[in-house]
C-alpha cells in the first residue's frame, strides 16, 4: 500500500479535511491557520495605526497613503502571504514574531512606514495579538456562519411546526401511550428551545486585552509614562468591535469563550434530542424519507431506507460537544500568569465548530427528506382509547364522583380499552348532561388541548 504524501481529501487524517471537507469551507476564512495569520496581521496593523495617532514624539501620524498601504495588507492578505509567514516561522520558531517580521518586510520599501517599523508589535506580548485575533475570529464566524446556520435549522423547525400543527400525535411518555399532542407542537417545542439557545449564543460578549506581558502595561509605561495606555488599548479594541477586559494576566482569561462554547453546546444538545426523536418516529413509520435515485440503504438488505442523516448529525454533535466541553473547561485555567496549554488547544476551534457544521448540515438534510405518514400516525392514535382515561377521571373529580382515578385505573391500566367500553363507562356516570355529552363526543384525535395553537404560536 502506498498513500501519497501530498494532502488530499482522501488521505487527510481528519474527516473534516477529508470526507466532510466541503461542510467546513465556510469556516476556513476565519479559523484556519491562514485565517489566524490574517487576523494577526489585522490586529498588528490596528495597533500600529493607533500608535501613530497617539501623539508619540518619535512616531508622527501616518499619511493617507501609508494608511492605505497598511489597510491593503489586511484587506488583500492571501494564502501566499500566509506561506511567507510560515517560511519565516521556520527560522524564528515563533509564529507571532514571524508575523511581525513579515510586516516589516512588507513596509521596507516605503520610506514613511520603514521609519516606523520598530513600532510594529511595540510593547506587545504575543498574547495581546493572539487573544484579540481569536476574539475577532470567533465574533465573525459567529455572525457570518454559526448563527445563520442555526437559524436555518430553526426556520425548518418552525415550518414543520406550522405545517403539522393540526396533525394529532399519540404522545409516548416513558415510551408508553400518553395524552395526545400534535406533530407540529412537538416541532414547536424544539423550535422554542433552539430559539432560546441561539439567543444565548448571540449575546455572549467577546472580550480582549492589549495590556502587555502580565496585564499591567509595564513595557508601555517604561517607554511612554505620559500616555494613557488603558484608554488607548480600549480604543483599538472598541474600533475592532471588541470589549476591553481590564483585569488579566498575560492571557485574556477566556471566560467569555467558555460561555460561548457552552451556549453552542446547549444548542447542539437540543438538536441531538431532536435527532433521536425523529429517528424514533421514522422507526414507528410516522415519517417516510424521500428517496434519491441510486442511493443504497444497506449493502445486503435492498428494502432499507435508513435515517442516516439524523444518525450522522447525532454522532457529530457528540464529537463537537466533546471538543467544545474541553475548550470550555480548559481555556479559563492558566498556571500563575501564563502557561502555553491554551495555545495548542485554541488551534482546535475549527475542529469543534467543524463538527458542528457537519451535524447541522446533516440535520437539515434529514429534515428536508421527511414526508409525514398521516395514515400510520392516525392508526396508532385511533387504537388508543385508554388515553381518554385522563379527561374522564378529571371531569369526575370536578363533579365529586367517588374514586375517579382508581375507577379509571381499574378499567384501563395495563390492558387498554376500546371505544365501546369507554363510552359505556361514561354513559353510566352520574354526570350533568353537558359534560357527559362532551366526554362521549371526545376521541383520541380530538383530545389535543391547545397543541395546535401552541404549535402556530412559535412563529
Amino acid at each position: 500500500m502506498k498513500i501519497a504524501d501530498q494532502l488530499s481529501t482522501l488521505n487527510a487524517l481528519s474527516p473534516l479535511d477529508g470526507r466532510y471537507a466541503s461542510r467546513g469551507n465556510a469556516l476556513r476564512e476565519y479559523l484556519s491557520e491562514a485565517g489566524f495569520m490574517a487576523h494577526r496581521v489585522e490586529v498588528e496593523v490596528s495597533w500600529l495605526i493607533a500608535l501613530s495617532d497617539a501623539g508619540l514624539p518619535e512616531l508622527a501620524p501616518f499619511s493617507a497613503q501609508a494608511r492605505q498601504k497598511l489597510g491593503n495588507l489586511v484587506e488583500n492578505f492571501t494564502e501566499a502571504d500566509a506561506e511567507r509567514i510560515k517560511e519565516i516561522e521556520r527560522t524564528t520558531n515563533h509564529d507571532v514574531k514571524a508575523v511581525e517580521y513579515f510586516l516589516k518586510e512588507k513596509v521596507a520599501d516605503d520610506e514613511e512606514l520603514a521609519k516606523a517599523a520598530e513600532f510594529i508589535h511595540f510593547a506587545c506580548t504575543s498574547e495581546d495579538i493572539n487573544n484579540t485575533s481569536h476574539a475577532l475570529m470567533l465574533t465573525r464566524v459567529r455572525a457570518n456562519v454559526i448563527l445563520p446556520r442555526l437559524n436555518d435549522v430553526l426556520a425548518e423547525l418552525v415550518r414543520y411546526a406550522n405545517l403539522f400543527a393540526d396533525q394529532p400525535l399519540l404522545s409516548r411518555t416513558h415510551g408508553q401511550p400518553a395524552s395526545p399532542s400534535t406533530m407540529g407542537k412537538e416541532f414547536a417545542n424544539v423550535a422554542a428551545r433552539l430559539k432560546n439557545a441561539i439567543a444565548a449564543v448571540a449575546t455572549v460578549e467577546p472580550l480582549a486585552k492589549l495590556n502587555g506581558a502580565t496585564g499591567n502595561y509595564n513595557a508601555h509605561l517604561s517607554a511612554y509614562p505620559e500616555i494613557n495606555w488603558p484608554a488607548l488599548s480600549k480604543g483599538v479594541l472598541n474600533k475592532l468591535g471588541l470589549t476591553q477586559n481590564e483585569h488579566t494576566i498575560q492571557i485574556e482569561p477566556h471566560d467569555w469563550m467558555s460561555a460561548l462554547f457552552d451556549a453552542i453546546g446547549r444548542a447542539n444538545t437540543i438538536l441531538l434530542d431532536l435527532n433521536r426523536d425523529i429517528w424514533g418516529y421514522i422507526a414507528l413509520g410516522y415519517f417516510k424519507q424521500r428517496l434519491k435515485e441510486g442511493e443504497v440503504g444497506s449493502s445486503t438488505m435492498p428494502h432499507k431506507v435508513n435515517p442516516i442523516d439524523f444518525e450522522n448529525s447525532e454522532g457529530n454533535i457528540g464529537l463537537a460537544n466533546a471538543v467544545l466541553r474541553h475548550l470550555s473547561e480548559k481555556l479559563p485555567v492558566s498556571r500563575w500568569q501564563r502557561d502555553l496549554t491554551d495555545s495548542t488547544v485554541l488551534r482546535n476551534l475549527g475542529v469543534a465548530l467543524g463538527y458542528c457544521m457537519v451535524a447541522w448540515d446533516s440535520c437539515l438534510k434529514g429534515l428536508g427528506k421527511l414526508e409525514i405518514n398521516a395514515a400510520a400516525i392516525d392508526a396508532d392514535i385511533d387504537a388508543c382509547w385508554e388515553v381518554l382515561a385522563e379527561p374522564v377521571q378529571t371531569v369526575m373529580r370536578r363533579y365529586g364522583l367517588p374514586q375517579p382515578y382508581e375507577q379509571l385505573k381499574a378499567l384501563t391500566r395495563g390492558r387498554g380499552i376500546n371505544q365501546e367500553a369507554l363510552r359505556e363507562f361514561i354513559a353510566n356516570l352520574d354526570l350533568p348532561a353537558e359534560p357527559k355529552q362532551r366526554l362521549l363526543a371526545m376521541t383520541p384525535r380530538s383530545y389535543i388541548g391547545l397543541a395546535a395553537e401552541l404549535a402556530r404560536k412559535v412563529g
